[in-house]
């Protein structure tokens, strides 16, 4: 069986000159997993908390002391914020105090290439 994946482009928003990276990762990866993959790829230090946004609805890691926040990024996966929401572009907010937004376009759905290992790392323009 041949497993689907996705092709995402993450740009930084606002700065100058563009800080793109195009992956390729299973499209049933969890959200929680998608954002390492982001991590590395941006080249942060995974050291902030972070959220990942559809269409209104966000996930990241919940707060029980704060029962507004985001959804459970552990419990979702790429293809069901796709499939639910319908949307093709996801917010990615990493570090709420310095807050870098980042935006993830998901360029093509295709199949999985047999035996190269996911995620993979596409293309890296500019140092974030």
């Amino acid at each position: 069986m041949t497993s689907s994946i996705a092709r995402l482009k993450i740009t930084l928003d606002d700065v100058k000159p563009a800080v793109t990276r195009r992956v390729e990762v299973p499209l049933t990866i969890r959200l929680d997993r998608l954002h390492l993959v982001l991590q590395a790829a941006m080249g942060w230090t995974n050291s902030h908390l972070y959220e990942i946004r559809a269409r209104g609805v966000g996930w990241g890691v919940p707060d029980p002391d704060w029962g507004d926040g985001p959804l459970d990024a552990r419990k979702t996966r790429l293809l069901d914020v796709i499939e639910d929401t319908g949307a093709k572009t996801l917010k990615y907010l990493y570090d709420f105090g310095d807050g870098w937004e980042h935006t993830v376009k998901v360029e093509r759905i295709t199949d999985a290439i047999p035996g190269l290992l996911y995620p993979f790392l596409i293309d890296a323009v500019n140092a974030a």
